[in-house]
């Protein structure tokens, strides 16, 4: 079962620890394919048939591709997240004690924590640098075994089996030396820069395993940080093999999602908002026809859903459950935490069977609260009709996630065809999908 795609997506991933590098990847690929870089700060200058993308905070990025004829002057978004639950490292960072060199951390999003223990983890992130009298961002990667989270010998705790609880601020401090050396300290020998000259940091510890397939047939891979990187990778492929001549296709990926996307860069901010409204104003199009063009706009928020586990079936709802390798998940909540409804989501499932892309439901169990997304967020700023997809995968939050190896390819597939399809909005209460 092994492809193209999902090999490619574990190579993506593994040059992804954090945000900052997610964006970074992105970026290389969109260069590739001749995509020009925009800035927020200075005025768009933007034609049809251009490519074009624009980046905040290192950790965001909003691509698009305008149409030769733009007479369906609409837009075609997708949206996922760059970031994965994970420690950060506090700006004061080491601490020593017993002969050990420790890290201070925090948790940062609703992490699995005891997925971390005795894997070979090490740091990456950014740091911010004093060049002359210039403050330069520089991404930095320890591209080696730095850290370790060592587990106490059952010997020690007679109960590590009985629901065990790991304190952030004792059991989850990663080893780093024996020898008394500050944080900054290494990333001047590792950077070749004056320890003076590094000014702060925002640096994270990641797992440094390698993905693997693996099942009787590779049906499986498993992966750090395949939520939300899967459908970050995939949508980016879907988003550049399309073509649409008829409107603007919009490619996003957040940050911050795991905390609540409430930052200047994540999908509760002005971000996509401010950068739809430059494109109409460079396209010299005005105020009245860029609100008729967002009537007939239509966005994805894509983020990865929960497999049924193997063990606990039960922890899902009975009907409407999702598996690995049988498509595109299509997720929908009461309470609106997922943005589908029947109009959006009959809407998507309608694209998806033109290019055979099976689709699924998925619920939370009654009585179960479940996760949120970036979807909903979004909607606070950019209002327009929107459906919450994902992959189905096991473990999310783990430092160790599975998801299955073909549904890579049908995320590809259906987001290449979303953003090829010209949906109209019509007054007759009829909606058509046509290209």
């Amino acid at each position: 079962m092994i492809n193209s795609t999902s090999k490619n997506l574990l190579t993506f991933i593994k040059n992804s620890p954090t945000s900052f590098h997610s964006v970074a990847s992105i970026v290389k690929i969109l260069k590739r394919e001749g995509f020009v870089q925009l800035f927020e700060n200075i005025n768009f200058k933007i034609q049809r048939t251009g490519k074009y993308y624009v980046i905040r905070n290192d950790s965001s990025i909003i691509a698009f591709k305008i149409g030769e004829l733009l007479d369906k002057y609409s837009f075609n978004i997708v949206a996922s997240h760059s970031d994965s639950p994970c420690l950060k490292i506090k700006p004061i960072s080491t601490l020593n004690s017993d002969g050990y060199n420790k890290l201070n951390i925090e948790g940062y999003g609703g992490m699995l924590r005891s997925t971390w223990f005795d894997r070979p983890l090490s740091i990456a992130g950014r740091i911010m640098v004093k060049e002359n009298e210039n403050i330069v961002s520089k991404l930095v990667n320890f591209d080696k075994n730095m850290l370790s989270i060592p587990s106490v010998p059952i010997h020690f705790n007679r109960n590590a089996n009985e629901n065990a609880k790991y304190d952030l601020a004792c059991d989850m401090f990663p080893t780093m030396s024996s020898n008394n050396i500050s944080l900054n300290n290494i990333l001047s020998k590792e950077y070749d820069i004056l320890e003076e000259n590094i000014l702060s940091h925002d640096l994270y510890v990641y797992n440094r395993q390698e993905g693997y397939f693996w099942g009787n047939d590779d049906e499986f891979l498993s992966s750090p940080r395949l939520d939300d990187l899967q459908c970050a990778y995939t949508t980016l492929l879907g988003f550049i093999k399309s073509e649409n001549k008829h409107n603007v296709s919009v490619y996003c990926c957040f940050d911050n999602e795991e905390v609540g996307s409430s930052t200047r860069q994540g999908a509760n901010s002005d971000f996509l908002n401010n950068t739809l409204i430059k494109i109409s104003l460079a396209l010299k199009i005005d105020l009245a026809n860029h609100l008729t063009a967002l009537g007939n706009s239509f966005m994805i928020s894509s983020d990865n859903a929960h497999a049924v586990m193997p063990n606990h079936p039960e922890l899902t709802d009975q009907q409407n459950k999702t598996y690995m390798n049988k498509g595109i998940v299509i997720k929908y909540n009461a309470s609106q935490s997922y943005t589908s409804d029947s109009l959006t989501g009959i809407i998507f499932a309608n694209i998806c069977k033109k290019v055979d892309v099976p689709t699924q439901i998925f619920t939370n169990r009654s009585g179960v609260v479940g996760g949120s997304t970036l979807g909903n967020l979004s909607l606070r700023h950019v209002s327009i009709p929107m459906v919450d997809i994902g992959l189905a995968q096991l473990a999310m939050h783990s430092a160790m996630e599975t998801a299955g190896t073909l549904d890579s390819d049908y995320m590809v597939k259906a987001i290449k065809e979303f953003y090829e399809t010209i949906i109209e909005f019509k007054l007759d209460n009829q909606i058509s999908l046509t290209k």
